[in-house]
């Protein structure tokens, strides 16, 4: 893991600000952080720069898209080869179902979270991904509440 970059308070507002509504302009940004808008964007793109700010995104409504049902799958794999992994990787990320994916550590392998349209759908997916194999174990729970969903990183003080 790399070193964080030194972030001060002010950056820490911006990024809370941006994280709420990155619709802002920048002038409106920097007057809320009490900064002119040349200061305020050569912070933003210095987090640009360093990787701190990956991407400035609009957040839609699955459900209302035509994909009420999120679908949390675990995978447990035979194979841990290079040429594998490339391959298993590439075919579960192209998926627009699968919104999140990663390798985990202890007895799981991957965990992916993909919205659906409904169980059906996840099985048509569950399908071709056990065609990729060889797969020791597939299971998957289904949410009953979205609870806490947030793109949102903590922005405390360090």
């Amino acid at each position: 893991m790399s070193t964080p970059p030194k972030l001060d308070s002010i950056d820490r507002r911006i990024i809370d600000i941006l994280q709420k509504d990155a619709s802002l302009s920048i002038q409106k940004v920097g007057e809320m952080v009490g900064l002119s808008q040349n200061a305020c964007w050569r912070r933003i793109k210095t987090m640009e720069d360093e990787g701190v700010l990956k991407a400035r995104v609009a957040v839609f409504d699955a459900e209302k898209l035509g994909y009420p049902l999120t679908v949390f799958a675990i995978l447990r794999v035979r194979e841990h080869s290079a040429d594998w992994y490339k391959k298993f990787v590439s075919q579960i990320v192209s998926r627009p179902e699968v919104v999140e994916f990663y390798r985990m550590s202890g007895d799981v392998d991957y965990m992916a979270k993909l919205v659906v349209r409904d169980v059906r759908h996840y099985d048509e997916i569950y399908k071709e991904i056990v065609k990729i194999g060889p797969l020791l174990d597939v299971s998957a729970s289904f949410a009953m509440e979205d609870i806490k969903n947030t793109t949102a990183v903590p922005v405390e003080e360090s």
